[in-house]
C-alpha cells in the first residue's frame, strides 16, 4: 500500500532523481512525475536526449509530463486529472502559480543553500565562488517571488577548502532526500512550522544568478589569488573555468579548467605567463595557479602530465 498523499514529483537532473530514487522506494505515493522536454541536441552528441528523471520514470511505469509551456492548457488539464495533494520540487525551473497553487497542501521545493542566502539558480557554484564555508539545503513552500516562500526545514553542512562544486553537490544530494522526507511527514503529520523569510536586510543577501559561458572566462590580473582559485573550484566540473592559451601570440585555443592548487610565492614573472617543470604554472600577482587537470579545446579532460607530453610547443605559451 502506497503513502498517503498523492505526490506529483518535479525536476529534471541528477540532483533532482536522487530524491525521487528515495521516495519511490520508500513507497511514496508517487502519482506523476513532471519533467524536462527532450534534447535532441545531446543525442547528436552521443549522450541521452532523455533527463535522468524521466528515463527513471520509464523504468518504474510512472506516469509523466514533458511540458514545454507550462500554462498550456492541455498540460494544466493533464496535471489536474492527477488529483496531487501535494507537489515536490527539486532542480527544475521557475513554476508558474497555476501550477505550484494547484494541490490543497501546497507545492515544497527544495533549494540547494541556507536560504535566504543564495537565491537564484546556482547557489552550490555561487557559494564555492564566493569563498564560503558553510552551506545547506532548505525546504520551502512555492510562492510568487523566486526562493522566497516560509521556511520548513534546514541543514547545514560545510564546504571544505579544497572542495569543487561537482563534489559539493555530491554532499547536498545526499543530504536532499532525507531533508525532503522529513518535511513531507512533518506536513503530513501537521507537526511543520513554517518560517516566514520576512524582515530581511537584502544589502546583506548573496544571490546565486545563472552562470553563463562568458562568466566562466578567468581573470588572471585578479589581484587576489583565493578569488581566482575559488572562481575555478567554483565552476568545475560544469559550466567549467575556461581562458584562451596563447602559442606565441600567433596561434590560441581555449582551454579548459578543472582542478587547481594554488601556490603563494613571490616572482617576477608577468601576469598569465606559463611555467613549466613537473607541471604547469601560470602566474598571477600572488604566486601561482598550477594545472591538475585541464582540457585543450578538441582534446579530451586530461590530468597535467598527459597534457604537457601532448603539447608541441612549452615555450612562451601565455593566458588571456
Amino acid at each position: 500500500m502506497k503513502k498517503f498523499p498523492k505526490i506529483v514529483f518535479i525536476g529534471s537532473t541528477h540532483f533532482s532523481l536522487y530524491t525521487l530514487k528515495k521516495l519511490y522506494i520508500k513507497q511514496y505515493n508517487i502519482v506523476g512525475i513532471i519533467t524536462s522536454p527532450d534534447n535532441p541536441l545531446f543525442k547528436n552528441k552521443g549522450e541521452k536526449a532523455f533527463s535522468p528523471v524521466k528515463i527513471y520514470a520509464l523504468e518504474n511505469n510512472i506516469p509523466f509530463l514533458q511540458p514545454k509551456n507550462l500554462v498550456n492548457h492541455s498540460f494544466l488539464e493533464n496535471l489536474k486529472a492527477w488529483k496531487a495533494d501535494i507537489q515536490v520540487v527539486v532542480s527544475f525551473r521557475i513554476l508558474p502559480k497555476k501550477v505550484w497553487n494547484l494541490p490543497k497542501m501546497g507545492s515544497i521545493n527544495l533549494h540547494a543553500s541556507l536560504l535566504p542566502q543564495y537565491r537564484g539558480a546556482a547557489p552550490i557554484n555561487w557559494a564555492i565562488i564566493n569563498g564560503e564555508n558553510k552551506t545547506g539545503v532548505t525546504t520551502f513552500f512555492i510562492e510568487e517571488k523566486i526562493d522566497s516562500g516560509k521556511i520548513l526545514i534546514q541543514k547545514e553542512i560545510n564546504i571544505e577548502k579544497e572542495e569543487t562544486a561537482g563534489e559539493l553537490e555530491k554532499k547536498l544530494k545526499k543530504i536532499s532526500a532525507p531533508i525532503v522526507i522529513r518535511t513531507l511527514e512533518n506536513i503530513i503529520k501537521k507537526k511543520i512550522k513554517s518560517i516566514p523569510q520576512k524582515n530581511i536586510d537584502f544589502s546583506l543577501l548573496k544571490y546565486a544568478p545563472k552562470i553563463y559561458t562568458k562568466d566562466c572566462k578567468i581573470q588572471w590580473d585578479n589581484p587576489s589569488i583565493e578569488l581566482i582559485y575559488n572562481k575555478i573550484r567554483g565552476l568545475s566540473p560544469s559550466p567549467t573555468a575556461w581562458t584562451f592559451l596563447f602559442f606565441n601570440e600567433k596561434k590560441f585555443v581555449r582551454f579548459n579548467i578543472f582542478l587547481v592548487k594554488k601556490i603563494r610565492e613571490i616572482h617576477t614573472y608577468p601576469i598569465g605567463v606559463i611555467v613549466f617543470s613537473n607541471e604547469m604554472k601560470i602566474s598571477v600577482k600572488e604566486g601561482f595557479i598550477s594545472i591538475i587537470e585541464g582540457q585543450i579545446e578538441g582534446k579530451k579532460r586530461m590530468y597535467i602530465k598527459n597534457l604537457i607530453n601532448g603539447l608541441k610547443i612549452k615555450e612562451n605559451l601565455f593566458v588571456q
